[in-house]
């Protein structure tokens, strides 16, 4: 799935390289600051991007990249207001799949998919199921079996509902018959402190979650095709009989009333940070899997991402 969305993707960005004009540090736009709401906590991978994405930032444009936190109601509360932000281009915001398709599909979040104008989507991350290192459970037949044992018993938790996370604890269920309880978070900052203190057993997180928290957690199995290369020992969900492959992917919206021109500028410098070898590595090394979604692309992208999410919706008996 990832591979077929890597080939869209990489025909749009060398269309849009290839009109763009960018320029380093000199271009008019920006021309002051851009502030970067995330809309989740400190500490998740939106956070760990947008950090590592500052200093490119400043090198590309000139200007300071300003990181700034709305959490609330899985990044729905924050994406609902978007579109009353300027349209000046001085205002960007992180934005996830499944979360922006899943919310309006699944419940009333105060926005609508369509709402918000994605401009690049430039990484994706597998969900994973991980312990603490000093967890009983070895494998992820160690979890089907205890849960089997006593349904609804065991706590895996994850970063909001209707997302990634709590997708993958659905499909899960329904493909093993082993039923976690899912206790939802704010976002991926705030899981990781209540699995190491005790609160939830596991967690459904990604790879960063892994090479983040180093010797402190175990990953059991990654929901993607092959194996990471970070974690080599670690198995699919595949090899081990669960026909699980997901996760998320990340990108930055606008709201709608910024103008087309500016809309380009911004996908552009994006473009160019994501195809800086020193990021490519840096973004890598933390779990993350590169994607380049330019906003000439992102209609396709967006259509294709949404059909399928409202199939595995239907999958798991959830839509409306």
């Amino acid at each position: 799935m990832l591979k077929k969305m890597a080939r869209i993707a990489a025909l749009a960005a060398v269309t849009a390289l290839a009109g763009a004009g960018l320029q380093d540090a000199a271009q008019a736009f920006p021309d002051k600051p851009v502030n970067y709401i995330i809309p989740f906590n400190a500490g998740g991978e939106s956070d760990i991007s947008a950090r590592l994405q500052q200093p490119y930032f400043k090198t590309v444009t000139g200007q300071d990249l300003i990181v700034q936190y709305q959490p609330g109601a899985g990044g729905a509360q924050a994406w609902s207001v978007l579109n009353d932000q300027p349209g000046d281009g001085t205002t960007i915001m992180g934005t996830n799949l499944p979360h922006i398709v899943l919310q309006p599909l699944l419940q009333n979040p105060g926005y609508a998919t369509d709402d918000l104008t994605n401009v690049y989507m430039f990484h994706f991350t597998p969900d994973a199921l991980i312990v603490r290192a000093d967890s009983k459970f070895k494998s992820v037949q160690d979890v089907i079996d205890a849960a089997k044992e006593q349904p609804g018993a065991l706590t895996a938790g994850g970063s909001a509902t209707n997302s990634a996370n709590h997708i993958a604890n659905q499909r899960f269920a329904n493909l093993t018959g082993a039923q976690l309880t899912y206790i939802p978070y704010t976002g991926t900052g705030a899981t990781i402190p209540a699995l190491l203190g005790g609160e939830v057993e596991m967690l459904w997180a990604y790879t960063t979650v892994a090479a983040g928290q180093g010797d402190k957690v175990r990953m059991l199995a990654v929901a993607q095709d092959e194996r990471h290369p970070l974690f080599p020992d670690v198995p699919t969900f595949k090899e081990l009989g669960i026909d699980m492959v997901g996760g998320a992917y990340r990108g930055i919206a606008v709201p709608k009333s910024t103008p087309e021109e500016v809309r380009k500028e911004l996908s552009a410098i994006i473009g160019k940070i994501n195809a800086d070898p020193a990021f490519i590595n840096q973004m890598e090394q933390a779990g993350f899997a590169m994607l380049n979604v330019p906003y000439e692309g992102m209609d396709a992208f967006m259509a294709e991402r949404k059909a399928y999410y409202e199939g595995i919706a239907k999958e798991l008996g959830s839509a409306k």
